[in-house]
């Protein structure tokens, strides 16, 4: 009985001695939001969410951002590979395929090979989450409708995103789904907000209205180079409870809000 009572109490023990994981952040309806993938130097935007990459914002940048009440978000692509990124000799050639077009440098991934490239995508995550960001931006989602070199489908890459956003919770970092709208209802309770791009100059923001009624935010980015109405952005994004920003497609500091 004495036995029994002991090994009771140490496994209650060790249950209560394990770390609470902080549950993620979901941003609601309407949170402001900052994309700089280039030439940030570290200036504090006025938006409550600031999203910039992991590997070229450095851990102080990152505390300077959270010491102003900031929310950060970390870029990585998970769908292609980079030439240019420190941990590209991890990624074997099988994984690798076909070009992105306009993307110099850039590779899609075999998304189906977790076993494959998911250490190394946890790797990226782990830094994230050592770095202190409070979220992941997960790019290149959308290989099931590319020519990858891979037979990728919708099922492999709903499967894939679910792992992501598995692996993101696990370590307490929020994850959001960027476009792919037709992948939005099978994912919508699996992420934690949105992020879109020309869903106002293409005509799919309302796809993402999921999102709105889930309580989640959706950070709507149009860009300069396709001449949209501004006006009529900002009035469409104030109807469905979008975050509206205008950015041009280099994603530098330069940025137009709504008024």
């Amino acid at each position: 009985m004495m036995k029994r009572f002991m090994l009771a109490a140490l496994a209650f023990l060790s249950i209560a001695s394990e770390p609470v994981r902080s549950a993620p952040w979901v941003p609601p309806p309407g949170t402001s939001f900052e994309w700089i993938l280039q030439d940030y130097a570290g200036t504090i935007p006025a938006a409550a969410a600031v999203d910039v990459d992991l590997f070229e914002t450095s851990a102080a940048q990152v505390a300077a951002l959270k010491a102003k009440g900031k929310k950060v978000i970390c870029y990585i692509s998970v769908g292609s590979w980079e030439n240019w990124r420190p941990d590209k000799g991890l990624f074997p050639a099988s994984v690798i395929g076909k070009p992105l077009a306009g993307w110099p440098g850039e590779r899609w991934l075999d998304i189906r090979k977790i076993a494959v490239i998911g250490p190394i995508l946890a790797a990226r995550l782990n830094r994230c989450k050592a770095k202190g960001f409070h979220a992941v931006e997960p790019d290149n989602l959308d290989g099931y409708e590319a020519d990858t070199g891979f037979p990728l489908t919708r099922a492999d890459e709903v499967r894939f995103i679910r792992w992501l956003a598995a692996q993101a919770h696990q370590r307490g970092l929020s994850i959001g789904l960027k476009n792919v709208p037709e992948l939005v209802p099978a994912l919508v309770a699996h992420m934690d907000w949105a992020l879109t791009e020309d869903c106002f100059d293409q005509g799919w923001c309302a796809s993402l209205r999921p999102f709105i009624a889930a309580g989640k935010a959706v950070f709507a980015v149009e860009y300069t180079d396709t001449g949209i109405d501004f006006a009529a952005f900002c009035a469409r994004a104030k109807q469905l409870k979008l975050s509206p920003l205008l950015k041009r497609r280099s994603l530098t500091p330069w940025s137009r809000r709504c008024p």
